[in-house]
């Protein structure tokens, strides 16, 4: 009998789905303190009846109120693109990753990273039960099978919420190396998984954010068999995370999602990094 016919083929193709996408408005039902860094947001509403997150690498237009405002100002989805109301400043608004969504509950967690800066740390830091927030999305998911022989994930504090959510996705039959930078060991939280998991934390005091990552993949063995990357963080970090991947360890494009989370100086970056 061959080998072919003992163990069936796996499905290692990654797929992109596409979502019809909503805005919804929410309210804060109570707020957990992860770490002293990691505040999860618990939102719930009647908009999220239809709510859809096929993916961890998802990630949803979160919309902050005004200061002075209870509610925050949502754009309308028509035929032509999101139209934002006439005659109104347009609300601050960062992307999220969709960290635990319960239908049957009707709730949606979200992470926030309390740097002490900008729109999002700021409406955090005072979050409490019934405030509002906007949602938008997620307008797609970018699926990666779990399939793999290996999970290489890699990320800064920002990447935490997604890595934490696929590591809880992966079975026991699974393999996750993760490479993970935060300040300081107060940072570092539980990453419960049913996979083999091996954690390097990194602690990079005052250091600039991702600068310790690529120099400590260069001492990462990777497991035999196929494997998928998947790294967020800093723009700059991910950009030299990739590159060495690629240029120095050989893995194929193909097979690594690298995507910036945040730039630094500028303010409202998410883009997927590539050639």
């Amino acid at each position: 009998m061959t080998e072919n016919a003992t163990e069936p083929a796996r499905n290692l193709a990654v797929e992109r789905v596409r979502h019809p996408l909503k805005m919804r408005l929410l309210q804060v039902l109570r707020t957990t303190q992860v770490s002293p860094q990691l505040l999860r947001v618990t939102l719930g509403g009647a908009d999220l009846q239809d709510f859809v997150s096929a993916s961890f690498d998802d990630h949803v237009k979160v919309f902050f109120p005004a200061a002075g405002d209870d509610k925050p100002v949502l754009p309308q989805v028509t035929a032509d693109g999101i139209v934002f109301p006439e005659g109104q400043p347009r609300p601050a608004a960062r992307d999220y990753t969709p960290r635990r969504y319960d239908a049957a509950a009707q709730e949606l967690d979200l992470e926030f990273v309390l740097h002490g800066d900008g729109p999002a740390s700021t409406w955090a830091a005072q979050a409490r039960p019934g405030q509002y927030l906007g949602v938008g999305g997620p307008r797609g998911s970018f699926v990666v099978p779990t399939a793999f022989d290996w999970h290489l994930l890699i990320g800064d504090d920002t990447a935490l919420p997604a890595i934490g959510r696929r590591l809880e996705e992966l079975g026991a039959e699974s393999r996750a190396v993760v490479v993970m930078e935060v300040g300081d060991a107060t940072a570092q939280i539980a990453l419960p998984s049913r996979a083999k998991v091996e954690v390097h934390w990194l602690h990079r005091g005052d250091a600039p954010e991702g600068s310790l990552l690529e120099a400590a993949l260069r001492q990462v063995t990777l497991p035999q068999g196929e494997g998928y990357v998947w790294a967020a963080g800093e723009a700059a970090a991910m950009k030299a995370v990739r590159q060495y991947l690629v240029g120095e360890r050989g893995i194929d494009k193909k097979r690594i999602r690298a995507s910036a989370y945040w730039k630094r100086g500028d303010a409202a970056v998410h883009q997927t990094l590539d050639d």
